[in-house]
């Protein structure tokens, strides 16, 4: 290629969430024009939501679906059939509304008599109550119209989504969009398979999406960034695309979902749709790169980069070792060519905390990259985004912050750190506070002692509004063996300074960890029930184990109590490894009760009823004391709890 400047287009295909941009090709975009590059960006995910969920894409379904004999038809696609009209007339107004264009709509939406309501809106009958109410008075009360109003306009827009999975494609999702084709499949023949089946409505838009982008920048390189199994099907879609348009164009994939399952990569048929695949953080990898394809570095000495090669072809794993740009001088993200006023404000969970994730457009930044404690057993502690911890000086930070409000006009931020450290959020927050800066924020963070009632009231003076953090199962057994570094009472104590001074908390939780016994998952919910009773937690989400390979449980099993089962061989993705527990417990079963009872402690309700009642079989009487958490608050730090 010759030595004239490249333009290169970083892409985020879909899916990923509708609120706000991914980070990824915002710190790429940034950070390449720092060092003079011409770098420009598209979002593909939201583009792609934007067209199917418009009059002209509500059309195109009404054709397709006429196509399907009417026999085959579901009644959910029937009712869609049988309402277009009122669908196609509301889907602009409901759409510019969640965008916050708007607003005005929130009184005729919030009446119930604008929007068509599909089967999605049945959710709304648990809430009426005796007297036949207005089931969502608890939530809304009598002005809250424009919330109200974004959640009956989320209702709407799922029950069109449920129409695009009934007559187009079943793995259609807003997130996790056919994440099965890609999800530590073993080999790479389910998404081949789908790759070269004739394309879809959705395919068809993705693709001329993709391809008047190509027109627009005129790109010599094309980045798509994969950080999720659900963008993974999208991500090749589009490259697909641009191989078939112009196979000069350089394709390159990136993104946590590179980085965490194809660190095995020997798939040749990947490199028909991408010259190069690129792992961990993309910065060095990416100016590598830039300089072979300018000719001015041979291609053995790429960063971190599979290519194909040989013949008959074979992949290679090419990394001449050179070390990674600092986090201090990566640069500020910038969302310049991203359509920041076009995301959607989703509000489908009625939990404060939980909406933070889909409702507002937060500017997603960094703290610092990787973890200060990269110890937690279940944890992919041996990767790059883990294991290669680097800071930058809060004067630093501030100045991205500033530079990210002034292009965006938005001062909402969510930091997106594995566990954002205390020290480098004391240093920020004062830095905040001397410089005036009004931001509202929220983060990760782990719940250690660190976390004082002082500091807790430093971060929310700063603006945090917000923070979540890993319980994962409350037991002091089980948070030991994963060397968490917490035991239960202390989160009880952290997560209460954080309350008390305003902030709201969110817990990661854990079931099915290797020998968890049914015994310890009913003291877990119960030390559950008693953080949201005093109000230590406003919200939280159970997530069930997975062994991954990159992990200390995937590494040293019998540390663990349990068996890894024989895997074939991995020429694609590799990550998530079944595993025999000799406990032999029915996990799935008890994750069911898990998550219907934390459902409801979300939302007020059932905090004083025995957890045995959530659980459909018989389980054992907890062990717990049923006021453990109160004395652990009654007792303060650093005193144990019998």
């Amino acid at each position: 290629m010759s030595a004239k400047p490249l333009r290169v287009l970083s892409v985020i295909p879909p899916m990923t969430q509708l609120n706000t941009p991914y980070p990824s090709t915002a710190y790429l975009t940034g950070f390449l024009r720092s060092r003079g590059v011409d770098a420009v960006q598209e979002d593909l995910a939201l583009a792609l939501v934007l067209n199917l969920f418009s009059p002209d894409g509500l059309e195109a379904l009404r054709a397709h679906v006429r196509t399907i004999p009417e026999r085959a038809r579901t009644p959910r696609v029937c009712a869609f059939l049988a309402r277009f009209n009122r669908y196609r007339a509301t889907i602009a107004p409901a759409v510019a509304f969640l965008q916050g264009r708007d607003g005005t709509l929130a009184h005729r939406i919030a009446g119930r008599r604008f929007l068509p309501e599909g089967p999605r809106f049945e959710s709304l009958d648990v809430y009426i109550d005796e007297d036949g109410g207005d089931p969502l008075a608890w939530a809304f009360g009598a002005l809250g119209a424009q919330d109200r109003a974004r959640h009956l306009a989320t209702l709407y827009l799922n029950d069109l989504a449920d129409v695009l999975r009934e007559a187009v494609d079943p793995r259609f999702e807003f997130v996790r969009y056919a994440e099965s084709l890609a999800q530590s499949q073993p080999t790479f023949e389910p998404l081949a398979a789908a790759l070269g089946a004739p394309r879809n409505l959705i395919d068809d838009a993705l693709r001329e999406l993709t391809l008047a982008a190509l027109a627009r920048h005129r790109p010599d390189v094309v980045l798509v960034s994969a950080p999720f199994p659900g963008n993974v099907y999208g991500a090749f879609r589009i490259a697909q695309a641009v191989k078939a348009r112009d196979p000069a164009i350089v394709t390159v994939l990136g993104g946590g979902f590179v980085n965490t399952e194809l660190r095995e990569l020997a798939e040749p048929r990947v490199f028909d749709y991408f010259d190069y695949v690129s792992l961990d953080a993309g910065e060095r990898p990416l100016l590598a790169l830039l300089e072979h394809l300018r000719g001015e570095r041979p291609r053995e000495k790429l960063v971190r980069m599979f290519v194909r090669s040989g013949d008959p072809p074979a992949v290679r794993f090419v990394d001449s070792g050179e070390p990674d740009v600092p986090f201090a001088q990566i640069g500020a993200p910038t969302w310049d060519g991203l359509p920041v006023d076009g995301y959607l404000s989703v509000l489908d969970m009625l939990n404060p905390m939980h909406r933070l994730w889909s409702d507002g457009r937060w500017n997603k930044l960094t703290v610092a990259h990787g973890c200060y404690w990269k110890k937690c057993s279940f944890c992919d502690v041996t990767l790059d985004y883990i294991s290669r911890y680097d800071t930058a000086a809060a004067a630093t930070l501030a100045d991205r912050i500033e530079a990210i409000v002034a292009e965006t006009g938005q001062t909402g931020f969510h930091f997106v750190d594995e566990a954002a450290p205390p020290k480098a959020l004391r240093a920020l927050a004062a830095e905040l506070q001397q410089r005036r800066l009004a931001i509202s924020w929220w983060g990760n963070i782990r719940f250690e002692k660190t976390f004082t009632p002082e500091l807790c009231r430093q971060l929310a003076d700063s603006g945090c509004i917000a923070v979540t953090g890993g319980l994962e199962v409350a037991s002091d057994r089980l948070l030991k063996l994963m060397k968490k570094g917490v035991s239960v009472a202390q989160v009880a104590r952290v997560t209460r300074a954080f309350s008390d001074a305003g902030i709201l908390v969110h817990a990661y939780l854990m079931y099915g960890f290797p020998t968890q016994t049914v015994q310890d998952t009913v003291d877990a919910l119960e030390y559950v029930r008693q953080l949201f009773l005093e109000g230590c937690l406003q919200s939280g989400f159970f997530h069930r184990f997975t062994c991954t390979a990159h992990s200390p449980v995937g590494q040293r099993p019998e540390e663990f109590g349990i068996r890894l089962a024989e895997m074939p061989p991995t020429p694609f993705a590799r990550n998530d490894i079944p595993f025999v527990d000799p406990t032999g417990v029915d996990h799935d079963e008890l994750g069911a009760a898990l998550s219907k009872a934390l459902y409801n402690y979300m939302h007020g309700l059932g905090l004083e009823e025995d957890v045995r009642s959530w659980f459909a079989g018989r389980v054992p009487r907890t062990k717990v004391p049923r006021d453990y958490i109160a004395r652990a608050l009654a007792d303060g730090p650093g005193a144990a709890v019998a």
